[in-house]
C-alpha cells in the first residue's frame, strides 16, 4: 500500500471510531484500551493516531509516572482504579498494571512474591471490570529486536526525540530475553476469555496504526459502523495463541 492510501485507508478507519464514539457518548459504553509492548514499540504514535480525531472530554490517555512512596504502600490496582472510565468515555492506559508483569519484573522493582500474587490476581480483577459493564481491550504491540535498537538510537540523536529517551533504554536491548521471557509468561497466564489478548506487529508503523483503528472500530462499533470498515491485517494483527510464542508470530 503507498504512503497516500495507507493515509487514505487510515482516515477512514479514524471516521469509525468517530461515528462508534458519537455512539458511545449516547449509549453511557465504558470503555478501556491498554497498551503494553517493549521500549519503542510504537505505542506513542498508535495512541495518537486513535485518539487524533475523538472528542478529548470524552477520551483520555493514562500514563502514570513512577510509583511514590504512598502508591508502594497501596493495593496494587488502587492508583489504577481512579483513572477507569464512567459512562460514555474512553480511557487509553498507555502502559498499565502489566508494569508489574514486565518491566518490574525484569528490573527489580517488585519482588517474585509480588509478580506472582499479580499474576494470579489480574485476571479476576479483570473479569470483575468486564461483568460491570466496561469493555476492556489489551493490545501487544510486538517489535523486532533489531528494529527496537534502530528506534532507541534515533531517541538519542533526534533532539525532538529526546523526551522519549528513559534511563532504561539501555536495559531494553541488554535484557532482551528476560523481557521476552517476562512476555510469554504474562500473555500466557492473563489470556482470558473475558480479557483476551491480541498482538500487533509493529516494525511497520504505518501498517501497525491501521491495524490497531480498524480493530477497535470492529470490536467497539455497532455492526453497522463496522461494516463500513475493513477488518485488520490478519498478518500484522491476532488473537494471542499459545502457538505464536514458538511459531514466528512474535518476536524471539
Amino acid at each position: 500500500m503507498s504512503k497516500h492510501d495507507d493515509e487514505d485507508a487510515l482516515e477512514a478507519a479514524q471516521l469509525g471510531l468517530v461515528r462508534w464514539q458519537q455512539h458511545c457518548m449516547k449509549s453511557g459504553q465504558k470503555v478501556l484500551v491498554i497498551f503494553e509492548g517493549r521500549d519503542a514499540a510504537g505505542k506513542d504514535g498508535t495512541i495518537k493516531r486513535v485518539t487524533e480525531h475523538m472528542s478529548v472530554r470524552n477520551t483520555r490517555v493514562v500514563a502514570l509516572p513512577k510509583p511514590s512512596d504512598r502508591d508502594r504502600s497501596q493495593w496494587y490496582f488502587q492508583r489504577y482504579v481512579g483513572h477507569l472510565p464512567a459512562g460514555g468515555e474512553t480511557v487509553i492506559f498507555n502502559r498499565s498494571w502489566y508494569n508489574r508483569a514486565g518491566v518490574e519484573r525484569v528490573m527489580g522493582f517488585s519482588t517474585p512474591e509480588e509478580q506472582e500474587h499479580f499474576l494470579r490476581e489480574v485476571p479476576n480483577v479483570e473479569a470483575m471490570l468486564v461483568s460491570s459493564g466496561l469493555t476492556l481491550v489489551k493490545l501487544w504491540l510486538d517489535v523486532s529486536k533489531a528494529e527496537q535498537a534502530r528506534r532507541l538510537a534515533e531517541r538519542r540523536t533526534d533532539p525532538l526525540k529526546v523526551l522519549k529517551s528513559s534511563p532504561l533504554d539501555a536495559a531494553a536491548q541488554e535484557r532482551w530475553d528476560a523481557y521476552t521471557e517476562a512476555r510469554d509468561e504474562m500473555l500466557r497466564r492473563t489470556d482470558t476469555a473475558s480479557a483476551p489478548w491480541v498482538c500487533v506487529r509493529s516494525d511497520d508503523k504505518r501498517a501497525a496504526r491501521l491495524a490497531v483503528v480498524r480493530h477497535l472500530v470492529h470490536v467497539l462499533a455497532p455492526e453497522d459502523v463496522a461494516a463500513d470498515v475493513d477488518r485488520p491485517d490478519p498478518k500484522v494483527l491476532f488473537p494471542f495463541d499459545i502457538g505464536a510464542l514458538a511459531d514466528g508470530r512474535l518476536e524471539r
